[in-house]
């Protein structure tokens, strides 16, 4: 087989490296994980851990996705991947990462957990949100999810720095809460009202087959879900709260697009001030993210693509008002593979590991 299919950083002995468990390695979030640390050029994947794919040898499993030492997966013990790695990425269905997490944090394992399971500082709040999950799991941890880091690097980049226990945001609340925040932090826009509307990409419902997703269920057609209620919301709602400083509630309604990766936020809300332009709220933007290589902010009347945006750990945000109504509308798109999920995830590594929050994440798309 031809060595060029393989990183550098496999082909390293580097003692260096920080070494890096995926658990859940299978998943669109571990596949995700696995393609970026193969080429970045401070982590190495040293462990793998799977359920119904323990025993098999990973290249096997995945001959798209191979790797160099070609490692057997093996059952996610605690024990073993504190003996192996360093950091410990969680791509597993809500409900299983907190069996895992407390084990792994007593043993000195940095964690990231891709689920929602820590997303909450309140337990109780996600035993209300995820009902299903808390009838199968017991959990006790209120403490971690108080501890607990949400990792949206751009907003909580020094806290991640330094954190054990880091949570991923999911898909729907990155490309909400990116444009959204900084005119709650500013005051600049009326917090009664706000209106979320979200199209994403099939692959957001995970590997795991289901009827909804089928190609003939999805192909030529769009349909919303999860209208009201969706579990989203109340993530959204929680940082929004936190940056405004006083309680907030948000409309939110997700839509299902026949596309694999992908999502268009849009956020509807009323300026305070109806004297403020569309260059005045792009000025907003963009001095809130100067610093920040993972977002892009576009020039006014210029509105994203998902293809714009295809593969990588972009989002690309824009702005319009409409000076008859005084409505801010604001967009993003992300892919919510990468910026939506694993991306980030590499993101936020990169902080635990003291790294520029973009070493060896893909910015820019392989358009179309």
């Amino acid at each position: 087989m031809d060595s060029a299919i393989f990183s550098n950083a496999d082909s390293r002995s580097d003692d260096s490296l920080n070494r890096v468990a995926i658990i859940g390695a299978s998943g669109y979030g571990g596949l995700q994980s696995i393609r970026l640390l193969m080429e970045h050029p401070f982590f190495k994947v040293t462990f793998l851990g799977g359920n119904r794919s323990v025993g098999m040898r990973w290249n096997d499993l995945c001959p798209f996705l191979p790797l160099q030492q070609n490692q057997v997966i093996e059952n996610p013990d605690p024990e073993l991947i504190s003996k192996n790695a360093d950091f410990a990425i969680l791509s597993l269905p809500n409900g299983l990462a907190s069996k895992l997490v407390p084990k792994l944090l007593d043993k000195n394992v940095r964690v990231l957990d891709l689920s929602a399971d820590y997303r909450y500082r309140s337990l109780d709040q996600w035993k209300n949100v995820y009902v299903k999950e808390a009838s199968l799991y017991s959990r006790r941890d209120h403490d971690l999810c108080a501890q607990a880091i949400y990792g949206l690097p751009e907003w909580n980049g020094s806290q991640i720095s330094t954190a054990r226990l880091v949570s991923s945001p999911g898909c729907f609340p990155t490309a909400s809460l990116l444009p959204l925040l900084p005119f709650l932090k500013q005051g600049l826009i009326d917090t009664d009202g706000l209106i979320i509307d979200a199209k994403t990409g099939t692959s957001g419902g995970g590997r795991k087959p289901k009827e909804s997703l089928l190609f003939s269920e999805v192909s030529e057609g769009i349909s919303p879900y999860g209208v009201i209620g969706h579990r989203h919301t109340s993530e959204i709602e929680q940082l929004s709260t936190q940056v405004a400083g006083h309680k907030i509630q948000v409309q939110f309604t997700p839509h299902l697009i026949p596309m694999v990766r992908g999502i268009l936020a849009t956020v509807y809300g009323k300026l305070r001030d109806p004297g403020l332009t569309a260059d005045d709220c792009m000025t907003v933007l963009e001095t809130f993210y100067r610093n920040h290589p993972n977002i892009g902010v576009l020039s006014v009347g210029k509105y994203p693509s998902t293809k714009w945006v295809r593969q990588t750990n972009k989002a690309l945000l824009s702005v319009q008002v409409d000076s008859r109504t005084g409505q801010l509308v604001l967009m993003c798109t992300i892919d919510n593979l990468m910026k939506g999920q694993a991306g980030q995830g590499i993101q936020n590594l990169n902080l635990m590991a003291g790294l520029p929050q973009e070493t060896g994440l893909p910015l820019v798309s392989f358009y179309p």
